[in-house]
């Protein structure tokens, strides 16, 4: 039977010109850019460790930011988290290409990405971030929101304190799974085909420390331009569901485990060394937008362009990011990033990964310290306060990039 509870009166415990909900990549930029911009910032998130599936998922590879011959196209905070991700030294399994680091481009084959730490990263993240003037909230999970006129005028939280409220004036999405989308009553769209299992884990072994890359990212089904990873059941999980997310964990171990016995007993020099603290999971939820991109739109130039990102997957690809993907038309002061972005699944697999969740981050960081009103937002402004942060926004502006 259904339980009533009784009505009760919540406490708003503080007021913010920004909240920024989720910690990963995309909040990390998001929280950054509002902070830098003059706004008075609170970035909640529901684990103890900043970073997302980059961190505390142990997704610890800094894709590309350029389009795979020689020419960067994200920069800004993209490239900023790049360099603090390798800041006090690289991953010794993937140290990234010499020639970028000296010169600060890339060059021909040589991609313009990196493997990092997952636990340094995730420290000097959250010190950044603290340095910036954002406020942190840890161990807090978004429960509800309050909408008044077309507006969230509060995000509910509960955590070891109880629960509690948060006024805001702007609010960005970057939970990963559109939560806040959701919650407000904007439209939505699930990824119908579902994520296959990975468990991902760090390993000692001969001296070396090493990322165990079990299963794969997922790929969308019927690309045939893809190279489709065989699954390690027959089985996909939606990643909205507690119970499925507890099975998918406890299989994601499991899986680790067997893989790092497949190298011979834990001895004092074969140890396994980190494993990931949360589910994962790619693509779950997404806004359903103003616009929705797709992954022909390649080599496009929009109006209301503010950023650019490559394909990860593939040479040659080239991407603007539409600031009509990130709002939608029912609540007029929510924005988002990272994987909640309005796109087709093709586009999704693109856009999901963390490059383009530290360019999404940024504009909808920068945007929510500009307006109070998204679908009023005046875009040029926005492009030229990006443009002066150092983001390109069209192609054309990457080719004359020295």
């Amino acid at each position: 039977m259904d339980i009533y509870e009784p009505a009760r009166t919540t406490p708003c415990l503080g007021e913010y010109d920004v909240i920024v909900c989720g910690g990963g990549i995309a909040g990390i930029s998001a929280s950054l850019a509002s902070a830098r911009a003059g706004a008075k910032t609170l970035l909640i998130e529901r684990e103890y460790l900043l970073g997302g599936l980059a961190t505390a998922g142990l997704v610890t590879l800094y894709l590309p930011l350029c389009d795979g011959f020689g020419r960067q196209v994200s920069f800004g905070l993209a490239e900023e988290l790049l360099r603090l991700s390798v800041r006090r030294g690289c991953d010794t399994a993937s140290q990234p290409a010499a020639s970028w680091l000296r010169s600060g481009r890339a060059h021909g084959d040589e991609r313009f990405s990196v493997q990092f730490n997952p636990h340094i990263f995730a420290i000097d993240a959250e010190q950044l971030l603290l340095d910036s003037g954002v406020t942190l909230l840890f161990g807090s999970s978004v429960c509800g929101v309050r909408t008044e006129n077309g507006r969230i005028t509060h995000i509910i939280v509960e955590n070891k304190s109880g629960r509690g409220a948060y006024a805001a004036n702007t609010v960005v999405d970057s939970t990963g799974d559109a939560d806040i989308v959701r919650l407000s009553g904007e439209k939505t769209a699930l990824f119908g085909q579902g994520n296959i299992l990975a468990g991902w884990y760090y390993q000692l072994r001969g001296g070396e420390y090493e990322l165990r890359i079990v299963g794969a990212c997922d790929a969308p089904d019927g690309d045939e331009t893809l190279e489709h990873p065989r699954p390690l059941i027959d089985r996909r999980f939606s990643g909205l569901d507690a119970a499925e997310l507890t099975e998918q964990a406890i299989l994601g171990r499991r899986a680790a485990l067997n893989d790092f016995l497949s190298f011979g007993a834990l001895t004092p020099s074969h140890a396994m060394a980190t494993l990931p603290s949360i589910p994962q999971i790619r693509m779950t939820r997404r806004l359903d937008g103003i616009s929705c991109m797709d992954d022909s739109d390649m080599h496009i130039s929009f109006d209301d362009s503010v950023g650019l990102f490559s394909d990860w997957r593939k040479r040659g690809p080239v991407y603007e990011l539409r600031f009509s993907a990130m709002h939608g038309s029912v609540v007029n002061n929510l924005i988002c990033a990272g994987r909640n972005l309005s796109n087709t699944d093709a586009m999704w697999d693109i856009t999901r990964v963390i490059p383009v969740c530290a360019v999404s981050g940024e504009a909808a960081g920068t945007a929510a310290a500009l307006f109070g009103d998204f679908a009023a937002a005046d875009i040029p402004s926005l492009q030229r306060r990006l443009r002066s942060n150092g983001v390109l926004l069209h192609e054309d502006d990457a080719s004359v990039r020295p």
